[in-house]
């Protein structure tokens, strides 16, 4: 074994506690915005918060499934969304557990799953909102970004 390989077996398993620290940073932050109303669910919503207030978009999550490579226009939504984050210094993170997701977001007001393909963390301007999590999770895509992975995927932990 060379010096390589051995190298890149460490970095390898650095990153893996790196993406399960940031799966469970990313869970306690979905909690914590949540009861504090400060997420907006759905790719529609999420875009419509954008448009009209982006100073209050602190992180943007968003989902994929399988059926991910086959919705051409959900795509397209992913791009726009991704553009402006990049524009406005807004973190993002993509995550393949959408059926997670929904149930950490909850249902709307029928009972049904909300849309999680886009998850917004908000925060009110006039008096922003502090969070560990968001913290970790701000340095994890720093993290990421220094080492050109612009759109970081992150594992949510088990239950």
């Amino acid at each position: 074994m060379t010096l390589e390989e051995i190298h890149g077996q460490e970095n390898t398993m650095e990153n893996a506690d790196r993406v399960q620290s940031a799966g469970a940073a990313l869970e306690e932050l979905l909690i914590a915005a949540k009861k504090q109303d400060y997420l907006t669910v759905g790719v529609y919503e999420s875009a419509k918060v954008m448009n009209v207030d982006p100073d209050s978009v602190a992180f943007c999550i968003l989902a994929t499934d399988e059926e991910y490579g086959c919705d051409i226009a959900l795509q397209i939504h992913f791009t726009l969304i991704q553009a402006f984050c990049f524009d406005n210094d807004i973190n993002v993170v993509r995550v393949n557990d959408i059926d997670r997701l929904a149930d950490l977001v909850g249902a709307d007001e029928t009972g049904e799953p909300k849309d999680a393909h886009c998850i917004l963390v908000t925060s009110p301007s006039a008096n922003p909102w502090k969070d560990p999590a968001l913290d970790k999770l701000s340095l994890f895509c720093e993290e990421s970004r220094s080492v050109c992975d612009w759109v970081p995927t992150i594992t949510l932990p088990e239950r």
